[in-house]
């Protein structure tokens, strides 16, 4: 289909990619940006609001309408860092817990749709090479979420 453009075979791909990741969220009761933060939080624990906005690519501001509304579903809580009251670390409750475990559920029977057609081995390989593309425009910033 793309022959010899695997720069437009890739975002083909995504674009497939990301709507059925989206739909497995939105089952859930979550957008893709709410997801990413509640997974995130899952993996790391508890970390700052900064590190939160840096990791996942977005301006401070659309991080903090992510977490009020992660906070007003109890799914995530923010406190201020006693060693510097200008901070605020951000952590996952117990209901956030449980609906992420969830959600990795859901995002690996997406996966395991979408590489049907490939070995374990190719799986590996393509997440490799992924992890090796510049996606972040060259050096000139993360890409942000919706």
């Amino acid at each position: 289909m793309f022959v010899n453009r695997p720069g437009l075979a890739l975002a083909f791909s995504g674009q497939i990619a990301h709507a059925r990741i989206r739909k497995a969220l939105a089952g859930h009761g979550l957008r893709t940006g709410h997801g990413n933060v509640l997974l995130l939080l899952a993996e790391r624990g508890p970390t700052s609001q900064q590190s939160l906005a840096e990791t996942i690519g977005v301006d401070p501001s659309v991080l903090v309408a992510i977490l009020n509304d992660l906070e007003g579903d109890g799914l995530a809580e923010r406190r201020r860092d006693p060693a510097d009251r200008r901070r605020h670390i951000v952590g996952i409750s117990a209901d956030g817990r449980r609906l992420a475990a969830d959600l990795h559920g859901a995002l690996a029977d997406v996966e395991a749709d979408l590489f049907a057609d490939l070995a374990p081995g190719e799986v590996a390989d393509l997440q490799r090479l992924l992890g090796r593309v510049r996606a972040d425009g060259g050096g000139t910033g993360a890409c942000a979420g919706d």
